[in-house]
């Protein structure tokens, strides 16, 4: 079972963000905590779901980079990747950062039974950049989400297209967490923040996140390389007040259900599969 969606909505739950003031925050959309915990909990599941990438680790054949430049080479167009796992550059170095030591630094919300998992998995570390083997680009839709709609598709959409147009063997996966709560406390709204003056921006669902996920479905999405489009990609629907409260998941509709394409397990399980054929003899 995948885990991934759990541990993302777990740790922001926690309200690690803090803005100039000092204020906590769940979310804050100056900062790419929220990213940076949703790759990292994409790379455990797909380190628990694949012996392929397991062994591959464990041989420091595969490595992993953070907020990776890649160039189009057809268009020369050039993005930064969230997460990339890849082959070295030439030497590998020495490894300062590992998906283990990084849990502890994006304050990822681990329960018993995952820190001993994590623990019996080999420790895939950070390198310089080679091959891109996997590139990983994640995003959230928060508040004002149709406002917010053309930047979101955009950004998304040209993730892909600068992933192949670099390497098009490479997998593009990409992952959108959507808000379905009603209020939404935005941190741009209240500076500085005063607990008696709260001002909340209001959401009606679930047609929000209806409109939301509509449009995520359309981003261009591909079978096999040579055509343009992400190769697995994952809509989780959260209800997030961004108030210190806990975040939950949104198992009900409109969130993607079980089996569905877009449905965080089944884009797990579709990146082990491209894993393990495309790239089990390299």
């Amino acid at each position: 079972m995948a885990l991934g969606d759990t541990i993302f909505a777990r740790t922001i739950s926690r309200a690690l963000v803090t803005d100039s003031k000092g204020h906590a925050w769940n979310y804050h959309s100056r900062s790419d905590h929220h990213s940076k915990v949703a790759c990292w909990g994409i790379v455990f599941d797909l380190l628990r779901a694949s012996q392929t990438l397991r062994r591959h680790v464990a041989e420091g054949r595969v490595f992993f980079g953070i907020n990776h430049e890649m160039r189009d080479f057809r268009n020369d167009r050039k993005k930064d990747l969230d997460l990339v796992i890849c082959q070295p550059a030439g030497d590998s170095g020495p490894h300062t950062r590992s998906l283990r030591n990084l849990a502890e630094r994006y304050g990822i919300a681990l329960s018993e039974s995952e820190r001993a998992e994590l623990a019996d998995l080999p420790d895939l570390k950070e390198a310089a950049v080679g091959t891109v083997l996997i590139a990983l680009e994640a995003k959230a839709c928060m508040t004002e989400h149709r406002k917010a709609l053309p930047r979101l598709y955009d950004e998304l959409n040209s993730s892909h297209l600068t992933v192949h147009g670099a390497h098009d063997l490479a997998i593009a996966a990409g992952f959108v967490a959507i808000n379905a709560a009603s209020q939404f406390l935005s941190p741009s709204r209240n500076t500085p923040f005063d607990p008696g003056k709260l001002v909340w921006n209001s959401h009606k669902q679930p047609k929000a996140v209806e409109v939301t996920v509509d449009k995520i479905k359309q981003l261009p999405r591909r079978s096999k390389p040579g055509v343009d489009g992400y190769d697995a990609l994952a809509i989780t629907v959260i209800d997030c007040a961004n108030d210190g409260s806990p975040v939950s998941l949104l198992a009900t509709e409109p969130a993607p259900q079980p089996r569905d394409t877009y449905h965080y397990s089944s884009m797990i399980d579709r990146l082990q599969g491209l894993y393990d054929t495309r790239f089990a003899q390299f």
